[in-house]
């Protein structure tokens, strides 16, 4: 039935019944008779197609009917798919998100962002929780790098009110898939360096009762310098 639509869209052939037209093609165009027109299309074994009928004289083209309609059917889906509407999903964190937590919500963001919406990560405070909005950046911060991979800062972490927002979008289809190696050869950099500061006696700051819950540190002194993806190196403060 929308097929049967679209090919009544255009008048083909014999049912041009202008005396002249406008044949338009990849070396320009060219005013002819109608039946001059085609003639042309019947030597060259394709169709001749008004594709502006209100243009004077109307403008057609050289072209197998079936592959026009193929070309207008796939320019209509690929429209259609640009405009179409991108949602926006939230997830929420406190201020002391514990780390099983915190990995489930990273979960649920990656497939998010690999269907194509984008994330709007917050961190609410409740009460006197406020005090701690460094931790709450600092956890955001974090969230953002885990998702490097599958996304782009759109906006770094800024207070509202009681809530931190963080706003992803996500990267072209087929980033994950080619990132795969990178991240393998940063998880085999990051083991070699675990090992080697345990052989060092260094020990890592405890997270357990949350996700940097125990630090009790603005994220000005963290000094931590984060690569997010979209953003120049910069250090890390409450400031962003």
């Amino acid at each position: 039935m929308k097929n049967d639509k679209m090919k009544n869209q255009y008048r083909v052939n014999e049912q041009i019944r202008v005396r002249e037209v406008r044949v338009v093609s990849e070396g320009g165009s060219t005013v002819m008779a109608t039946r001059s027109a085609l003639e042309m299309a019947r030597e060259q074994g394709v169709d001749l197609v008004e594709i502006s009928p209100n243009a004077q004289p109307p403008v057609c083209r050289l072209i197998d009917y079936s592959k026009f309609l193929y070309q207008q059917k796939k320019h209509a889906k690929e429209m259609k798919a640009k405009q179409a509407k991108v949602e926006i999903k939230e997830i929420r964190f406190g201020p002391q998100t514990d780390e099983h937590d915190y990995n489930f919500k990273l979960k649920h963001a990656q497939e998010f962002l690999t269907e194509g919406n984008k994330v709007r990560a917050y961190v609410f405070f409740r009460g006197r929780s406020i005090l701690f909005k460094e931790q709450g950046e600092v956890l955001l911060l974090r969230f953002a790098n885990d998702l490097e991979e599958y996304a782009k800062v759109e906006q770094l972490p800024k207070l509202d009110g009681k809530k931190m927002f963080l706003y992803l979008a996500p990267k072209k289809a087929g980033v994950v898939k080619k990132s795969q190696q990178k991240m393998d050869r940063e998880k085999r950099e990051a083991e070699a360096r675990s090992a080697k500061d345990a052989e060092n006696g260094v020990e890592e700051m405890p997270t357990n009762g949350g996700l940097l819950a125990n630090a009790k540190v603005s994220a000005a002194a963290t000094a931590t310098v984060i690569n997010i993806a979209g953003f120049p190196k910069t250090e890390t403060s409450a400031g962003f």
